[in-house]
């Protein structure tokens, strides 16, 4: 019986970590629908570290067309992330991870500028499906 439940919080894990990867997938391939369906209604969402400000409660729409505005002018995005801790409590995730952000504009002087980090994530479980419904970036710098 313990076995049973131990691979399904690992089956459960890596959905989770999934939903994170496809967040970063999509926004690197500027899907912006498929960024928009990792997201509950409502997300608590926190660049203060990078931008200074307060965290804010967005709905998906407002988060990416932020992104798209911001990211128009960059002709590739890359992220990467790893080391990702997962913990779970029902119907409700945790994720650490640590990522690194590639922006490359071949226009500019500094063509590329990257952004290094960590993200904490929280997700909850909806019909079936994890959701972020907290997206916060850590930064340690940007060069």
């Amino acid at each position: 019986m313990v076995l049973g439940a131990e691979i399904r919080d690992l089956i459960e894990k890596q959905n989770v970590v999934d939903v994170v990867t496809r967040l970063f997938n999509s926004t690197d391939e500027k899907n912006w629908e498929a960024v928009k369906d990792v997201f509950t209604e409502t997300v608590s969402f926190d660049m203060t570290s990078l931008a200074g400000g307060e965290p804010v409660n967005l709905t998906p729409q407002q988060i990416v067309d932020a992104w798209d505005d911001g990211l128009k002018d960059v002709r590739a995005i890359h992220h990467q992330t790893g080391n990702h801790v997962v913990t779970l409590d029902g119907d409700r995730a945790e994720v650490f991870c640590y990522g690194t952000a590639t922006h490359y504009r071949p226009d500019e002087d500094k063509k590329v500028t990257t952004f290094v980090g960590t993200y904490d994530f929280h997700l909850t479980e909806l019909g079936g499906e994890w959701k972020i419904d907290l997206f916060r970036f850590n930064s340690k710098y940007t060069d």
